[in-house]
């Protein structure tokens, strides 16, 4: 969407289009109250988990390379754990340390193999940025998971979402204002309306329900099936071609989020 909208008003409305879609959702399916005691972790869970994650991630998106931000992004299971030790006491056992790296193995070279990429300081501050996205959006799956346990996952994305609007249009604002809506074809309307019932809605959604039955490094290891799903949709639509490289990727993938997730669901992690 490049020329149409901006990141920060693009930011702004994820945000805005999520707070009103999960607030219609609520209203028709829970009707749920939070108590103002709650109100305090929310309003950071809207913080970490939409404000800074979005804004963070576009904005070095903008000043890195997408192969780059891929490869940091790998991170993210990592950084989730330990924060999930750090703030909710969750046990670092070795079979998880070994799903994560097997996992992440399997990410990067799906990722990087047959690319060109470097970490050099010409893209350093967009790197910078992507990886303190990836720490807001672990910080955001620790911190949430509590609410989880408390309310129903809706009532807590409504909220987070309510809080992360809060956040976000005092940067978002501005340029929105100055969108040419006019100027929008047909095909980007269909992007933008992906964009937000299915990478902002559905997205946050399952990722709360999910939180709701599973600890955090459980939620963040599924990460590394984009990569995955990425290259399977490219193979069916015949734009990619199956090689022993992503085969091996595939297993290691599949093999890392077995450890860290398979036959640990009913014991919650």
């Amino acid at each position: 969407m490049d020329g149409y909208l901006s990141p920060l008003p693009f930011i702004l409305l994820r945000a805005g289009s999520g707070a009103g879609l999960f607030w219609l959702f609520h209203q028709a399916l829970v009707r749920e109250r939070v108590e103002r005691a709650d109100f305090g972790r929310l309003a950071l869970c809207g913080l970490f988990g939409v404000a800074l994650n979005q804004m963070l991630f576009f904005t070095g998106l903008n000043w890195t390379t997408p192969i780059n931000a891929s490869l940091i992004m790998t991170t993210t299971p990592v950084l989730v754990l330990l924060a999930s030790s750090i703030l909710i006491g969750e046990r670092i056992t070795g079979r998880k340390l070994l799903g994560i790296a097997l996992g992440a193995a399997g990410a990067i070279l799906l990722i990087a193999y047959g690319e060109r990429f470097s970490f050099g300081r010409q893209g350093f501050w967009g790197d910078l940025l992507v990886f303190l996205n990836a720490c807001a959006f672990g910080i955001y799956l620790v911190l949430v998971k509590k609410l989880m346990a408390k309310y129903h996952p809706v009532t807590v994305v409504k909220w987070v979402f309510a809080f992360g609007l809060i956040f976000v249009l005092p940067f978002g604002g501005p340029g929105f204002l100055e969108v040419e809506w006019a100027q929008f074809t047909p095909a980007i309307w269909l992007a933008v309306a992906y964009v937000l019932l299915c990478t902002t809605f559905l997205a946050y959604l399952f990722n709360a329900y999910a939180l709701s039955v599973v600890n955090p490094s459980v939620v963040s290891i599924y990460i590394y099936l984009q990569p995955l799903l990425a290259t399977l949709i490219a193979l069916a639509f015949g734009r990619d071609q199956l090689t022993a490289v992503k085969l091996l990727a595939a297993l290691l993938i599949f093999s890392g989020v077995y450890l860290v997730s398979g036959l640990r669901w009913q014991r919650r992690g």
